[in-house]
This record gives C-alpha cells, structure tokens and sequence, in this order.
C-alpha cells in the first residue's frame, strides 16, 4: 500500500467516525431526555421523524448532488445546516426548562432531515474518492465503514459518562461534532460533476422504477415483510433507554450500572452489531437467504423478549443477552436482505432496488413501528408510571407472528 492510498483510506475513516459520532450523541439517549421534559408521549413522533424524512429527503439531495453541487461540498452543507438546529434545540431546551413540544419537534425535524441524506452523500464521496485512486470498493470500503460504528459508540459513551443522557447536553455534542464535520468535509477529495453524463431522470433519481419489482410475486412477498420486519428496527433506540433507567424507581436498583449508564450498556448492541456483520457470508453460504432472514426475526424476539424477563439488578444478564442479540437481528436482516435485493434484480434496476428496500425498511416500517411502540407504551402508562413489561411481550409477539407468516409464505429460489 502507498503512502497517498493510505493517506486516503485514514481521511475517509476519520469522515466515517464523524458521521456516525453526530447520530450516537442523541439517537439511543434522547427518549429518556423526553420522558424528563413532560413529552414522554411523543418520543414515538421524535424517531418516526427520522423516516419521514427518509422518504424523500435522501432522493431530494441526491438530485442536487447528481446535476449542480459537488457530493462533498453538499455534506458539508448539510451537516452545517443540521448541526445549527440542533444546537438551536440544546439553547432553546436550555433557556426554556419547560420547552413547547411544538417549537422542539420542529428545531430536531429540521436538524433530522438535513442529517439523513448525508449518510448517502458520504458513502459516494468515500466511493469516488477511492475509485480515483484505483482501489477495490468492496474490499476497501467495508473496514473503513466500521469506524463509524465506532464513531457512534464513542459518543454514545461520552453523553453517558458526561451525565448528558437525560438532558440537552447531547443535543449540544451532536452539534459540536456535526460542524466539525461539516468544516472537515470541504477537505474532503472533490467529487466533480461530469457535464457530458446524461442526467438522471427524476423516476431513476427516485427510484419509482423499482416499483416494476413488485410485478414479481418473490420480489413482492420479499419487500412487503421487509416493511413488516422494519417495523421492529427503532423500537429499542426510542424505548430502551427510557425503560432501562426507568427501574431508578426502584431503590433496589436504583444504584444499579445499567441505571446509572444506560447508554454503555446499550452499546453493547452496537457492538455485537459490528461483530456480526462478520457471520453473514458464513450464514448466507450455509443456510440461504429465507433461513438466514428467519434467524433474524427470531432474533427480534429475543430481543424483545428479554428486555420483558430482565432487570438491571439480578436479571442484567437478559440485558446483555439482548444487546448481543440485537446484532444478529440488526445485520441478518438489514445486510444478507440488501444482499438478497443485488442478486435478485437486474443491474439496470440495482440502485433504485436497493433505495426500495431502504424505503420498506428504514422508512415506512421504521415509521410505522415507531408510532406503533408510542401507542403500546401510552396504552400501558397511567398517572407517568409506565407498565413495561407487557410492552415489550406485544413487541416480542409481533415479531413472531411476522416470523411465523414469512416462514410459510415467502418461497425464494435460492442461488449460491
């Protein structure tokens, strides 16, 4: 390896490790920052934002990209304009104890729908960066990528250790390290626009040609349990925090690690997150696609289901089981299922394919589990004291049922 190849992949990793890091600072903490400001009926509305915006947003920013701004110029816009609201939201949390609901939704929605599209954006700014330098994308782009991971865990570890985990300090670390991102990403190797490559269509930049996917039964089956199965993905970061360091109540746990820093217990998921992602082409190999997703939905129940059965005092060891199972069930399903999606459609229509699976999953079953979970926990919440347990036995349940139906219903053909 040369100096200028290295030089690039370590540029490109400290880019990774940002873009996570300004996600980690709020994304598993900011549900119990809401329970202690009065709005512990709306954190549902506070996750489901995120797909929302991911409906329409990433496609919106990828156009800009595509036809007028260069992809690096725009992360840094983007991380800019998202790190000003949020750390609007931390100045008005912090002059106004009592925040409207109104006023902090829409400082975060405005943060959230800038921040989302820059996922997309710096992957393609890590992909031109390393195809002009003549290096292989697949082999060299993935150990990159596990930075941000650790990107998002170390922020996770700072807002708990800094005591941010229950109030707008967290809001405030986002914002810090989204600037420091948005200013890093001008450095950044430019993504030039080619004048002379015909532009895409606004179907293509949408992606609504991979709608023609669903004329498939297999492909139709595939994508319809995608969106249930995506229902399950952000329960746990808008719920687990709360519910863990809800157990405070309690003097017999109120001393307890897992109440005192949540956020590093559940780090542990990212974690296992990381590890596993290692398993799937051993999995995939061996099992095949169906089974593989099967071993996911399982996994969601566990997931779930421990978090029913445990406790932080002599039951942390549900807890802990249930972080490591998170990685089974967060990589099985989101990786070997955008792997199934490359190999089962044409090339022509892998791209949008993949935005389709996205859209499915992080959108509108993300959405829709989100708002899902709020009303579950309201139904179970009289006088501000919430009945967990039962929660997380419906959410458990779901995610068997979805098992259950996708193991009768979805018949793939299955290719090595």
């Amino acid at each position: 390896m040369n100096n200028n190849s290295l030089v690039l992949k370590i540029r490109l990793v400290i880019m990774n490790y940002l873009q996570f890091a300004v996600w980690g600072a709020y994304l598993t903490s900011m549900g119990t920052f809401l329970v202690n400001i009065g709005m512990a009926e709306h954190i549902g509305w506070f996750y489901a934002m995120q797909g929302i915006v991911s409906l329409f947003m990433p496609a919106l920013i990828g156009i800009v990209a595509d036809r007028w701004v260069p992809a690096q110029r725009l992360l840094s816009f983007c991380h800019i304009v998202a790190a000003f609201f949020m750390g609007a939201a931390y100045w008005y949390c912090t002059v106004s104890p009592q925040p409207a609901y109104w006023l902090l939704f829409t400082l975060y929605s405005v943060s959230v729908a800038f921040y989302m599209p820059t996922i997309a954006l710096s992957n393609s700014v890590a992909y031109n960066a390393l195809a002009k330098a003549g290096l292989d994308t697949v082999k060299t782009f993935p150990p990159i990528r596990v930075f941000g991971t650790i990107g998002f865990i170390c922020t996770m570890w700072i807002v708990d250790l800094l005591g941010f985990q229950s109030n707008q300090g967290q809001f405030a670390v986002s914002a810090i390290v989204g600037i420091i991102l948005g200013f890093y990403a001008l450095t950044l190797p430019a993504c030039p626009i080619n004048e002379t490559t015909e532009k895409k269509s606004l179907v293509d930049s949408f992606g609504l040609r991979a709608f023609t996917l669903f004329k498939q039964k297999k492909m139709a089956i595939f994508f319809i349990f995608s969106m249930f199965l995506g229902v399950s993905l952000q329960i746990t970061n808008g719920f687990a925090n709360p519910f863990i360091t809800s157990f405070g109540s309690n003097p017999e746990y109120a001393g307890t690690f897992g109440v005192q820093h949540a956020n590093i217990l559940i780090s542990l998921s990212q974690v296992s997150e990381t590890c596993c992602i290692l398993l799937i082409p051993f999995f995939m190999k061996r099992y095949g696609i169906k089974n593989v997703m099967l071993i996911a939905m399982l996994a969601w129940v566990l997931r779930f289901g421990l978090f029913g059965l445990g406790n932080p005092g002599t039951g942390v060891w549900m807890f802990v089981l249930s972080m490591i199972v998170y990685g089974v069930a967060f990589d099985f399903f989101n990786i070997s299922g955008s792997l199934y999606v490359d190999k089962s459609t044409d090339p022509v229509l892998r791209s949008s394919a993949q935005g389709l699976f996205m859209l499915m999953t992080n959108g509108i079953g993300a959405t829709i589990g989100t708002l899902s979970a709020q009303a579950v926990v309201n139904a179970y919440t009289v006088d501000g004291i919430t009945n967990w347990q039962p929660c997380w036995f419906i959410f458990a349940g779901y995610a068997l049922v979805v098992a259950i139906l996708f193991a009768l219903i979805f018949k793939p053909k299955e290719t090595t």
